[in-house]
């Protein structure tokens, strides 16, 4: 099924978008950086720097980490990431609703995919 992808920019870099979400849900799932990255097929480097990148872009961090240690290290999404994620999410529902007859409208031009 067809439906809009919401990417928000500052300047030329995506602040979030739908990879850099699912980033975050990973991490509030999981509670950690590593175990959000290989549920997503991705290295961990590449899940450390989108979340480099995230804490920069927003006017404080979404995710917070803990050093490892003897109880191992961790991750958690702070109020500001949940918060941030929780509007996306909302934005992505009200985009999915507004061009819900438009899409279909669209699609129905599409080669069948069967």
């Amino acid at each position: 099924m067809a439906r809009p992808r919401i990417r928000l920019l500052i300047g030329d870099s995506v602040a979030l978008g739908p990879g850099k979400a699912r980033l975050l849900e990973a991490i509030g799932d999981s509670g950690s950086i590593a175990a959000a990255a290989r549920s997503m097929g991705m290295s961990y480097g590449r899940a450390w720097q989108l979340v480099q990148a995230m804490n920069g872009d927003f006017r404080g961090p979404l995710v917070e980490r803990a050093a490892g240690g003897r109880g191992g290290g961790g991750a958690v999404l702070t109020g500001l990431g949940r918060d941030a994620l929780d509007r996306y999410r909302a934005m992505e529902a009200q985009a999915d609703a507004a061009v819900a007859a438009a899409l279909d409208e669209f699609t129905a031009l599409l080669k069948s995919q069967e």
